[in-house]
């Protein structure tokens, strides 16, 4: 088993949740999502984000809306509906839970 393959499936488990923490409290255009991401060392590409996006809104999570941009066609901004602020507060919870868990047995095996 190779170490990047588990790190890449674990990135990928934690990617949705650090999508709509991204988008707490402010409407973003996909590409400052991305930097965001980056910044934090999460390498996300459009060809990911994109489905996540929309599987995030089917959901009911998201909601965009168009605005104008100075620099080309209209832009696209993602932003968390009412139910995704609420999912986003319990997802925090299960985080810190689960977080706990594995500082408890990391700490229990020093």
């Amino acid at each position: 088993m190779k170490i990047e393959n588990t790190k890449a499936q674990m990135r990928k488990g934690v990617l949705e949740y650090c999508i709509l923490l991204v988008l707490d409290g402010k409407p973003l255009y996909a590409s400052d999502i991305i930097d965001e991401l980056k910044n934090s060392k999460l390498i996300v590409v459009e060809g990911t984000l994109y489905p996540l996006l929309t599987r995030l809104k089917n959901a009911g999570l998201l909601g965009y809306r168009w605005e104008e941009s100075t620099q080309g066609p209209p832009r696209k901004y993602y932003e968390l509906t009412g139910t995704g602020k609420t999912f986003v507060e319990e997802l925090g919870n299960s985080w810190e839970e689960l977080v706990n868990a594995v500082g408890t047995i990391k700490s229990s095996k020093s």
